[in-house]
């Protein structure tokens, strides 16, 4: 487990997400004023696919975190991690999403661009295990890429998706190696799709958090 399966290395990773995804700080902003929202306390938060941090770093800067869990299958992503946050309530696990075996631990879960890269019954796993992680009455928090209904749909939301990328000063050449990605590298669900996973996993709220382009932020409580 050396490398992430993303489309970048650990390296370019922070400044390559946004170039290639509208509105991405918006998703931790939306994490942030949801968690605040259900009023949780003394907070245990697991941020499974970490990457480098982000997601600890506006949650230090914002709430209460009473012991933030880091968990990559990428020891590159993990050591960054590590190097940024060498405080005496972190925790860090170099494990896959599939992997976890916690139960009944944390409070707070999330998950931001890290499921569509399973297939739809690893993705199953995954969602299953971060509610057995959870606490009763604690949250999991998924940002994903999502398809599209119709494949007219999707082929217009691709090229928007495209043109985007572009105007951040990606070529088109490159902007065109991340669309071919679709159904090849990552594997995105209907928002139908979505909720039904959550549901089936026992979740007994399950809502949309956020929704534009070909993301989508969900939520459920256990």
């Amino acid at each position: 487990m050396s490398e992430n399966i993303s489309a970048f290395t650990s390296k370019e990773y922070d400044m390559k997400i946004k170039q290639t995804l509208p509105y991405y700080d918006e998703f931790y902003q939306q994490v942030i004023d949801l968690v605040k929202s259900c009023n949780l306390n003394a907070l245990h938060w697991l941020d499974v696919g970490c990457g480098t941090g982000k997601m600890a770093e506006i949650a230090f800067e914002n709430i209460g975190v009473e012991k933030f869990t880091f968990c990559d299958c990428s020891s590159e992503m993990l050591e960054i991690a590590k190097e940024r946050f060498p405080y005496p309530n972190t925790e860090f696990i170099l494990c896959d999403i599939q992997e976890l075996t916690n139960s009944n631990e944390y409070d707070v879960i999330t998950a931001i661009q890290v499921n569509h890269y399973l297939q739809k019954e690893e993705r199953r796993k995954a969602v299953q295990n971060c509610y057995q992680s959870l606490r009763e009455n604690g949250i999991f928090i998924s940002f994903e890429n999502f398809a599209p209904f119709s494949e007219l749909g999707k082929n217009i939301y691709l090229e928007k998706w495209k043109l985007y990328q572009m105007e951040q000063g990606k070529t088109a050449a490159e902007s065109d190696e991340h669309i071919s990605r679709y159904n090849q590298n990552y594997f995105p669900i209907t928002l139908t799709e979505h909720l039904k996973l959550l549901r089936d996993c026992k979740f007994r709220v399950v809502e949309i958090l956020w929704i534009s382009n070909m993301q989508v932020g969900i939520w459920g409580m256990k």
